[in-house]
């Protein structure tokens, strides 16, 4: 059940990013986009990535092992497109 309720909140994270990854790549706009605020969160997410490996947690390897890479391209669509 624990299992359970960590992939389903891994799925709603992660699958939040997703749209907005699709909008920045399609309308190339990043305007409204804090470029620090997205390296924090990149760098938040890269350490709970290396904890969940750590740990062995499933849920959070697969989020933030997802969800890194999404904002990766949300920050180098950032720094190409000021």
């Amino acid at each position: 059940m624990i299992e359970t309720i960590g992939l389903l909140a891994a799925i709603l994270t992660t699958g939040c990013y997703i749209p907005q990854a699709l909008h920045v790549v399609r309308s190339r706009n990043t305007g409204g986009i804090s470029l620090l605020a997205y390296s924090t969160l990149f760098t938040g997410i890269a350490l709970w990535f290396i904890y969940g490996l750590f740990i062995h947690d499933m849920p959070l390897i697969l989020a933030n092992g997802i969800t890194l890479p999404l904002v990766g391209l949300i920050i180098a669509m950032k720094i190409r497109h000021k």
